[in-house]
């Protein structure tokens, strides 16, 4: 790779090994640039000012929904709010955006999850995303703890278990450091029971064999960080077009800077230069 590179970014993809460590590509047009061995080097990326949608490619002034045009985050079934809300999902009532889309991505198999993510959470994913899921949300631990046959009984589920613990991650904690271990396996022995109740009338409406309990080992997860930062302060693109400093880590989809933090992901389709 020469010194410079230009092209729109995407989610950095990821990869998890034997030891439970995480390597980092960013996608940047057509090349895919290894991420770890810039850490403790001077990084600097500059936003062109250019935006081009992610699914149609037209040049756009925002970003929706992480890398869309208006029109596209209107009718992309992927940008709808029960993708972020799965537990509102309205296929059922003949009005959802793309219904090949839908059973293609939300009538599979789903696992609700402990993870260890600025403290004990829950979360939902699609089967195929593990651990990505658990690598994009920044988690040192994670544990499947059931299996259900669609994205909408995930949501449900998840509703249940976010009444007693958290669903969404306090990124400025994840970003500080590692947290301390915890048993999720006795984590998800003492909250399963707390709505056992619930699982059996799902089980009743959505069928016998729609929730599965799983019996996994803990996963593991390794960050490439070399210092977190003790304060926590964001770059912005559309604030300011450059970025720059000493990479010391990346954790989740952050890329960690000795002079702040960005999270990539949210500028997906930004057309980025890398030097």
């Amino acid at each position: 790779m020469s010194n410079t590179t230009i092209g729109h970014i995407r989610k950095m993809k990821s990869a998890l090994n034997a030891q439970g460590e995480v390597s980092y590509q960013l996608p940047l047009g057509d090349q895919l640039v290894d991420m770890n061995p810039y850490i403790g080097k001077t990084l600097t990326l500059v936003h062109t000012g250019n935006i081009h949608c992610c699914n149609c490619g037209k040049k756009t002034k925002k970003s929706y929904s992480q890398g869309h045009c208006f029109v596209c985050m209107k009718k992309l079934a992927s940008c709808d709010m029960c993708i972020m809300k799965p537990e509102t999902c309205h296929y059922d009532q003949g009005t959802c955006r793309e219904p090949e889309w839908g059973q293609a991505n939300c009538f599979v198999p789903h696992y609700v999850y402990l993870s260890n993510t600025s403290g004990l959470k829950v979360g939902i994913t699609r089967h195929t995303q593990l651990p990505t899921r658990w690598i994009d949300q920044g988690a040192t631990q994670a544990l499947a703890i059931l299996k259900v046959s669609s994205r909408q009984l995930s949501g449900l589920v998840e509703v249940e278990l976010a009444k007693m613990i958290a669903d969404k991650t306090n990124w400025r904690a994840m970003l500080k450091g590692d947290e301390s271990p915890m048993d999720l396996q006795a984590k998800a022995a003492e909250l399963l029971p707390e709505i056992e109740t619930r699982l059996h009338e799902l089980a009743m409406e959505h069928g016998e064999y729609a929730i599965e309990r799983l019996d996994n080992a803990p996963q593991s997860i390794s960050f490439p960080v070399s210092q977190y930062p003790t304060k926590i302060s964001s770059h912005n693109f559309d604030k300011n077009p450059e970025v720059s400093g000493v990479l010391q880590g990346i954790k989740g989809q952050y890329l960690i800077f000795d002079t702040g933090v960005i999270n990539l992901r949210k500028f997906t389709s930004y057309e980025i230069e890398l030097s």
